[in-house]
């Protein structure tokens, strides 16, 4: 099942949307699934001047109506800013009210278009995207902030539309040296899905005291004769040290299932853009709740990367010609998080029988993604490589 589908009113026309009354708004609307659900009503924009469906536009930043171009500014309550959380207490509240019961953010929903009156079956984490039937722009309502979920502190609105996105895409494509020339020939044939992603992001102030040694290199000769020779060795000496680094906005993806060297790749992301967070920036577009949870992603994905800078800036401070750690012990403190959306195109497509993912960081318009290889060419490139080498070798030695 895909994550959007469907179950069609008797008289909808896919591919339309027609304008409605903005009285009707969410009317009727109830979520209709398993014994024991609870009602929910979809979440949508209507405009002021026609009643259609407003979408978030890239463009102008704002909502935008396609019918007769009404444009209105992002709802952003009066107060909201986008600020860090104490991590420890918010994973306190969270545990108290686990057991209590579960808004289940995840699993199956179906809601109820206002517009056509299909049935838009909601699965997995996503929360905002369009009706099948009608192309009508559909969210779940107050998922992002239910009390035993963390709610979203900000998000980055899509700066780079659709086409720019196309553009660079191509160019990424033809600069892919070693793809085989067929691919360069025609390039990628996939739709782009914009999908605004969850993340965390962590701040901490860590102390990290260290013990190791340096190695510096020297050079003997052995040997005499036709059989001298310089040989490298290395004198080691003991190092030791402390020291306090601040780290700003440590990310991690909280989605799972998605390839993790592509998203991390698309960094930096430019944060200081972020707004906060209002389900109007996701309008027609499609968003995702989280699913990998904020002490998991600490653990799996924040704190390895923090401990990885660690140790290499604990081989910066210790020196020399080669490095050995032989301990390192860090103690963390003002630990504090940030739930984000950020804006993502994300596209799959086919080559010579294999699928391959890339993505477009819709805020800076980086491209990275996986791409089909021709060993041919990485085949003549070894070859020649090894053939300057040759060439170069016979020449050093006369």
């Amino acid at each position: 099942m895909s994550d959007a589908q469907s179950k069609a009113p008797a008289s909808a026309t896919p591919g339309t949307n027609p304008p409605a009354s903005a009285s009707n708004h969410v009317s009727g609307s109830t979520l209709t699934a398993g014994t024991g659900a609870q009602a929910e009503k979809p979440r949508t924009f209507p405009c002021d001047g026609c009643g259609a469906d407003l979408t978030f536009s890239i463009g102008q930043q704002s909502l935008a109506c396609g019918y007769c171009g009404q444009t209105q500014a992002l709802s952003i309550p009066e107060g909201a800013d986008v600020r860090e959380r104490d991590f420890r207490a918010t994973l306190e509240r969270l545990s108290a009210l686990r057991g209590k019961g579960n808004t289940d953010a995840a699993g199956t929903k179906e809601l109820t278009c206002r517009q056509c009156g299909g049935t838009a079956v909601f699965t997995g984490t996503l929360t905002s995207t369009h009706c099948p039937w009608c192309g009508t722009p559909i969210q779940r309502d107050n998922v992002h902030d239910a009390k035993d979920r963390v709610p979203v502190d900000g998000v980055l609105p899509f700066q780079v539309d659709r086409p720019v996105a196309a553009a660079n895409l191509k160019r990424w494509v033809a600069s892919r040296w070693f793809a085989p020339n067929e691919f360069l020939r025609r390039g990628v044939d996939a739709v782009f899905s914009g999908v605004y992603l969850p993340y965390w992001t962590f701040d901490a102030m860590t102390a990290t005291r260290y013990t190791g040694m340096r190695g510096e290199h020297y050079y003997v000769t052995v040997g005499s004769g036709r059989n001298a020779r310089r040989v490298r060795q290395t004198r080691w000496y003991p190092a030791s040290g402390t020291f306090q680094t601040f780290f700003d906005d440590v990310l991690a993806c909280a989605s799972a299932g998605l390839p993790r060297d592509i998203l991390m790749s698309l960094e930096p992301w430019p944060l200081a853009k972020c707004i906060p967070f209002t389900q109007a920036a996701l309008a027609g577009l499609l968003a995702r709740t989280y699913d990998v949870a904020l002490d998991q992603s600490f653990s799996h994905d924040a704190k390895p990367r923090v401990e990885s800078s660690l140790r290499a800036e604990v081989r910066g401070r210790i020196g020399g010609d080669a490095q050995q750690i032989t301990s390192m012990d860090t103690a963390w403190s003002a630990l504090t998080y940030k739930h984000l959306l950020l804006p993502v195109w994300l596209l799959a497509y086919r080559y010579g029988g294999k699928s391959y993912q890339a993505a477009v960081n819709a805020a800076t318009g980086e491209v990275q993604g996986q791409r089909p290889w021709s060993w041919i060419k990485i085949t003549l490139a070894v070859l020649a490589g090894l053939v300057a080498a040759g060439i170069a070798f016979m020449l050093s030695d006369h």
